[in-house]
């Protein structure tokens, strides 16, 4: 019995060991959850980038700070109250007898008290708050600045991914071209009516054709990439884009026009003349040191020697400051201020002429695309034919596949020329619009 039972312990263990140790006992391995799929249009990924991009983000916090000066610099117009409280126990020195000093008994005195501050004229101090609010609707100014780069950014990168989209469709066209062509070859090389050079040739062309659609299927997610990173959102999730390359069939604006609308819409011009508004009552209000300032100061309070027994007393009266020689500091600070105004105004000029030569190179670039892409157009309807009529000639006449192979590069060449011609005629649209300020505005 005795080993009976040892056998069935033994048995036991053997059982609990195995089950702890088989693959039915291990947890199961656990199955990877798909990424989220954000599916975006143009629009959207405009509105998106506003949201979440860091710079953005950075240049509103920006104008909070610059709220905060403006306040701070507000607060020096508006009453300033106070108030104190203080018991004190002390002794006088009351001379010396003979050859001793003498002092007071001691005793306490009970003092509280507020006081009231008020500007009644300064005005550096008027100009000063002036200049803090001009100086707020500078951070505004280059908030939305920063802004529509932002969008353009954004926008510029969302066309990025889509000729590298288009680009893939193409490759692949090509591919299963290629891969038609070699079939037909081989085929007609079996009945003798073509070499092996025929088809080693079309082979060559299909594999460095695979290549280079591998490269752009590496565009697209690599584009991708920098289009999440310019939006400011989560890298985990797999971005679908809505939108296709739009055909441009929409008329250039006059030179006029779009100079008239960016002049008003373009948040450089509008810094650019806060600035300037900025300096200028800076100016003012160093000038403004040289006049008197007026200033009203009073305290009312208990005191007394004790808590339970005090009497109130006031004290009120004007100030009058009239400043008179200070070294020549004021100057200096009015010499100083009046070149930073200077400075800003030449500025004027270099934002208008930097917006000038962007508007005129948007639109010429815009208009160059546009020609492009119909000439594009033209030649891919001519390379399809071109290939229709070597496929043609290769069957009737089983010449050599040079023709063919010279065809097809030329379909090749007129697809990526297409593309390419309508990535920059969508490109300049950005670019135009983001010229004229209206970079919001696209769809």
């Amino acid at each position: 019995m005795r080993i009976c039972t040892s056998f069935m312990w033994v048995f036991l263990v053997a059982c609990i060991l195995f089950a702890e140790r088989s693959p039915a006992a291990e947890s199961p391995p656990q199955i990877p959850q798909e990424m989220p799929v954000l599916k975006l249009s143009l629009k959207e990924a405009i509105e998106a980038a506003l949201d979440k991009n860091p710079n953005v983000q950075l240049y509103k916090a920006r104008i909070e700070a610059a709220r905060g000066v403006s306040r701070t610099q507000l607060g020096a117009l508006l009453p300033n109250l106070a108030s104190s409280a203080k018991y004190s126990n002390l002794t006088y020195f009351r001379g010396t007898i003979g050859l001793s000093p003498v002092r007071t008994q001691p005793f306490d005195i009970a003092d509280a008290r507020g006081t009231l501050s008020q500007s009644l004229f300064s005005w550096s101090l008027i100009e000063r708050w002036r200049a803090s609010r001009a100086a707020l609707a500078v951070s505004e100014g280059e908030a939305e600045t920063t802004t529509n780069d932002t969008m353009a950014t954004v926008a510029l990168n969302y066309m990025d991914v889509l000729r590298n989209d288009e680009i893939v469709a193409a490759r692949t066209a090509n591919v299963e071209l290629y891969k038609e062509l070699v079939a037909f070859i081989k085929s007609r090389q079996s009945g003798g009516m073509a070499t092996g050079l025929d088809a080693a040739t079309l082979e060559t062309q299909l594999e460095n054709e695979r290549q280079r659609l591998e490269l752009a299927k590496s565009d697209v997610e690599r584009t991708k990439l920098i289009l999440i990173n310019a939006l400011g959102i989560n890298f985990d999730l797999k971005l679908v884009l809505t939108d296709e390359l739009k055909t441009p069939d929409e008329p250039v604006p006059t030179q006029e026009y779009a100079m008239d609308v960016a002049l008003i819409k373009r948040p450089e011009m509008k810094a650019q003349e806060q600035r300037i508004q900025v300096s200028r009552l800076t100016l003012s209000s160093v000038k403004g040191e040289r006049l008197p300032s007026l200033q009203a100061q009073g305290d009312y309070g208990l005191i007394g020697n004790k808590v339970d027994s005090t009497l109130s007393t006031y004290n009120v009266g004007v100030t009058l400051s009239i400043p008179i020689f200070d070294g020549g500091q004021r100057e200096g600070r009015i010499g100083e201020s009046r070149g930073q105004l200077l400075q800003e105004e030449i500025k004027m000029t270099l934002v208008t002429r930097q917006i000038t030569m962007e508007l005129r190179e948007a639109l010429v670039t815009l208009t160059s695309a546009k020609e492009q892409f119909r000439i594009a157009k033209d030649g891919l309807k001519a390379a399809v034919t071109q290939v229709q009529l070597a496929r043609e000639r290769f069957r009737l006449l089983s010449s050599n596949s040079l023709e063919l192979s010279n065809a097809v590069f030329s379909l090749v060449r007129a697809r990526d020329n297409i593309i390419d011609g309508l990535f920059r005629a969508n490109a300049s649209r950005v670019n135009l619009a983001r010229a004229m300020g209206q970079v919001e505005e696209l769809r």
